[in-house]
């Protein structure tokens, strides 16, 4: 959630900042609410204050007058109490979909206006038709999508074998990498309750995108993202144990709600998919730097694997809703002859933190402040696969592995 006080000490400012990120936000209702919400406290306990007099009063003695003025007031305050909690529920539910207050330099406007920030590797030149890896993966057997389909329906793929293998090989790569660059290991569950949701702000705003398993009140995670989030909820952390870096492997379950192109078939977008997730915890003034570290960190997997990539540094309106900054690495994919987003890489600064009451005492017994979160991928597997076979296809049909992943069992 962002800071409620820009609501009643900026409102036009924090409007235009909201309408940058969402336009179709209504930011002035938020505002109006806020205000609303004021008043009727200020009135609610004016009121309670003139019946706990009232009643004083009555000790003394009942009149016709008092007795007049004690349900008046209590019509009235009924009244507005109901309208205070109507207008609580309001405001809060449009409070927690209100999306996060973008950095005041990067571009504005839609994905249109992300900026390249660098490229790295040269783009291979084939020598032959280079095929998509529907193509590849089927004819090497790696990957089955009509078995997928028998067993639970479409966007979910049956790998096999050497498909198999590659992924394993990737997740310890990454893993093994995250950890050299100072991330330590953790194995969350695969399931959050609806409160971990809130805090990783994936709920209210995107509830028809997870899974719901509704007996036992539970999601299924969209991404690792949601489980480190919450590990540190509702705690003071002292300044000493800053920063925390974490990195997870998890499966990761999305609804994917929407159609999408055919140029989206395959293994680029799934209901299931193996993520590498890095997520860090630290002081404000550290998150600009702990941003370049994580993308740094990420950067380096696409380097040591030789997939050729961009960074892009995100418009407004294409910043993911939690985030006030975000970089993408974008890896090129020869069959669709295009960059697809494989990591994105978000400063969340204390958006995520209010939600979940992670703070921190710079000194002992000074008063706790909100830490900075951030996550990113690293990376999304599948994407990677994709690159891989796309990249290193032979002329044959065949499928070279890269060099960096020999050794991690394939």
């Amino acid at each position: 959630m962002i800071d409620r006080t820009l609501l009643r000490e900026y409102p036009e400012q924090t409007i235009k900042k909201i309408n940058l990120k969402d336009p179709h936000f209504p930011a002035g209702e938020l505002v109006s609410l806020d205000h609303e919400l004021g008043q009727l406290q200020q009135k609610v306990e004016e009121l309670r204050h003139q019946k706990n007099e009232l009643s004083q009063a009555a000790k003394k003695g009942i009149t016709e007058e008092l007795r007049a003025q004690s349900i008046a007031i209590g019509r009235e305050l009924k009244e507005k109490e109901a309208r205070y909690e109507e207008a609580q529920k309001a405001f809060k539910s449009l409070y927690l979909s209100c999306p996060n207050l973008c950095d005041d330099d990067i571009p504005v406007g839609d994905k249109s206006a992300n900026r390249v920030v660098h490229s790295v590797g040269e783009i291979r030149k084939f020598s032959f038709e280079p095929k998509n890896h529907l193509e590849l993966a089927e004819k090497l057997h790696w990957v089955d999508f009509a078995a997928g389909v028998t067993i639970a329906g479409s966007q979910f793929p049956v790998y096999f074998g050497q498909g198999v293998e590659l992924i394993y090989a990737m997740v310890m790569f990454m893993l093994k990498h995250n950890k050299a660059h100072g991330y330590n290991l953790v194995l969350p569950p695969a399931l959050a309750n609806e409160q971990s949701l809130i805090v990783s702000s994936n709920l209210p705003k995107f509830k028809d995108q997870v899974y719901e398993v509704n007996e036992d009140s539970l999601y299924l995670i969209p991404t690792a993202e949601v489980s480190l989030a919450n590990i540190y909820r509702d705690q003071i952390l002292a300044a000493e144990q800053l920063p925390i870096r974490m990195t997870a492997w998890t499966s990761c379950f999305r609804r994917e709600a929407g159609g999408y192109g055919a140029h989206e078939r395959g293994l680029i977008r799934m209901h299931q998919f193996e993520k590498a997730e890095l997520f860090t915890i630290c002081e404000p003034e550290n998150s600009k730097q702990e941003q370049e570290r994580m993308l740094a960190c990420a950067e380096g997997i696409l380097q040591a694997l030789e997939l050729p990539y961009r960074v892009s540094l995100l418009a407004t309106q294409d910043c993911s809703f939690a985030s006030a900054r975000t970089y993408d690495l974008e890896v090129w994919l020869p069959g669709q002859k295009s960059f697809y987003e494989v990591s994105s890489i978000s400063n969340c600064t204390d958006f995520q933190a209010r939600r979940g009451a992670i703070r921190y005492r710079k000194e002992v017994g000074g008063k706790p402040r909100l830490l900075h979160t951030l996550n990113g991928s690293s990376l999304a597997l599948s994407r990677v696969m994709v690159a891989i076979l796309e990249t290193y296809q032979q002329e044959d049909g065949s499928v070279a592995i890269p060099s960096a992943l020999k050794g991690f069992g394939i």
